[in-house]
């Protein structure tokens, strides 16, 4: 598949049909997501696959209201047949840049404009999106609420020190209604995209 082809037809994908994804297939995608730019090449970054049903059952207890009715979000995805937690380890980009061929003396992560280590992680994510669309598969990301963190960290066995930045679901599409947000369209490019000076649209 072309590339411009996979990003056309990427989306969040809620509900799948189940069908388990061939191993070699998600071991190619996960090499893939390696593959992802990062801040002084620290790869920061974690990959948890959770491919058992107790593993996905463990994960979506952690994350959801023991007392709350599924709602219809909640019930499709469940049945994605891989979940891959996106960690992100912060210390490791505060160890990397404190070496000396990066010239900072200290961890101070007040020197960062932004945190890459999210940032990277992230990029990692686009990443296994496109390269299940390739794949001839779907998925979707999304976050974990930040009061149920602790409980997936628990559940899972995940360091205190390891940020989840994202789950990306994946597995074959079932049918299901178009998200309603897609109404909104496309902001065009003379609105986004702004050309020499913030306001000049692009031409």
């Amino acid at each position: 598949m072309e590339f411009s082809d996979a990003v056309r037809a990427r989306r969040m994908v809620r509900t799948y049909t189940g069908e388990p994804v061939d191993a070699a297939t998600l071991t190619g995608l996960l090499a893939a997501a390696t593959r992802a730019p990062s801040a002084g090449n620290t790869q920061g970054w974690d990959f948890l696959v959770l491919r058992e049903p107790d593993d996905r059952d463990a994960f979506w207890a952690a994350t959801t209201d023991p007392d709350a009715t599924p709602d219809r979000w909640l019930t499709g995805m469940r049945t994605a047949p891989v979940l891959v937690l996106c960690l992100s380890d912060r210390d490791r980009y505060l160890d990397r840049y404190a070496e000396p061929d990066k010239g900072w003396t200290d961890r101070d992560p007040d020197r960062w404009p932004v945190p890459y280590w999210d940032v990277d992680v992230g990029m990692a994510a686009m990443i296994l999106l496109l390269g299940a669309v390739d794949a001839g598969l779907a998925a979707a990301f999304f976050g974990v609420p930040p009061d149920h963190a602790d409980a997936v960290h628990q559940a899972l066995g995940i360091p205190p020190g390891r940020r989840i930045v994202g789950v990306v679901s994946v597995g074959h599409s079932a049918p299901d209604r178009r998200s309603p947000s897609l109404a909104r369209g496309r902001r065009p490019l003379a609105e986004v995209v702004h050309d020499g000076r913030f306001g000049v649209p692009w031409a």
